[in-house]
């Protein structure tokens, strides 16, 4: 899909297209196509991405709220509140909303009830997680526990180990403990790159947590335009390399990418690219097919807020390594 003309689409389920089903049925205020996709879903990887996903939609609507009256009894309900409620509160944050605290507490007590109803499932203790950024003072006792490595900063890492114990490298709990490390000391990365690296070094392959360094590089990169570094070189630097390179071979390699998360996906092709490993950054965009992120690329523009220029940025590295020398053809 090299040719020329060619337009990416962004859709928050990809390559999932029951999901996406249920994200246009959520759009139009109706919640049983997403009632019966979770209850139909099995595997808690699928199951955190779905919630999210979906949580992510009906943050802005009364869905959720209208399917609890309906169904009070359902644990999926229960979860699917306590992820609109995190939602909320963490863009009630992020805006600095007058509302922020007391959204807070209510969806930390939408989480306490989806655990107690749902104790096997993950997500309620990974949404615990996503509200650990809004203490980055650390107040809470749960916000402060000490590591299990040295080099690693004190967090929730009690929370952290609560939702492994029950998915094992559960890919949305790190990235949220990733967050939780950006907001407690804004500034130096080295904290995140130690976690990062970490994080990837406990994961066995095939799990997308090798694909997390990368995003503490772009994160780097963002932070650090117009200063340190030489930006173009920033990218084949030995250690960019290596991440690059670990990540194609022990998480790419074996994932199952028509499940993957795009976001993952669009770092490795962006890390790969980068690299001048532009074979490889091929068969990453071949996996992506029709579908991107704005993320990483809006970060090579001068714009990074506006979506045009990404997508520009996107389809100049596309082209490059699926039309390059070397290059596989596209499906």
């Amino acid at each position: 899909m090299a040719a020329q003309g060619f337009r990416p689409v962004y859709h928050p389920a990809g390559h999932d297209h029951a999901l996406r089903g249920a994200v246009q049925e959520l759009r139009t205020g109706r919640w049983v196509v997403m009632a019966r996709l979770l209850d139909e879903t099995s595997g808690w990887t699928a199951w955190t991405r779905r919630t999210q996903v979906l949580a992510a939609v009906a943050a802005g609507t009364d869905v959720v709220e209208a399917w609890r009256i309906e169904q009070p009894d359902s644990a999926a309900a229960g979860v699917m509140h306590a992820r609109v409620s995190v939602e909320r509160a963490v863009r009630a944050h992020r805006t600095g909303h007058p509302r922020t605290r007391e959204l807070w507490q209510e969806a930390w007590t939408a989480c306490l009830e989806a655990a107690d109803r749902a104790p096997a499932d993950p997500v309620p203790w990974v949404c615990r997680l996503a509200l650990s950024v809004l203490d980055a003072q650390q107040r809470m006792e749960e916000h402060r526990a000490a590591p299990p490595a040295p080099m690693l900063p004190s967090g929730p890492w009690g929370l952290l180990a609560e939702a492994e114990k029950r998915d094992p490298y559960n890919r949305e709990a790190h990235h949220r403990m990733l967050q939780f490390v950006y907001a407690r000391r804004p500034g130096p990365l080295s904290e995140a790159v130690n976690y990062a690296q970490w994080a990837a070094s406990m994961a066995p392959v095939g799990s997308a947590l090798h694909a997390l360094p990368l995003y503490v590089r772009v994160e780097r990169y963002r932070r650090e335009r117009g200063h340190e570094r030489a930006l173009d070189l920033h990218w084949v630097a030995e250690d960019a390399v290596r991440d690059a390179d670990r990540a194609m071979d022990a998480w790419f390699l074996f994932c199952a990418t028509d499940e993957a998360s795009l976001l993952d996906l669009s770092h490795l092709a962006h890390g790969l690219y980068g690299a001048l490993k532009f074979p490889d950054a091929a068969r990453v965009f071949e996996a992506l097919g029709p579908y991107w992120t704005p993320q990483p690329w809006a970060y090579r523009t001068d714009r990074p807020d506006e979506r045009g220029p990404a997508e520009e940025v996107f389809l100049r590295a596309r082209a490059r390594c699926l039309g390059g020398p070397g290059a596989r053809g596209g499906p």
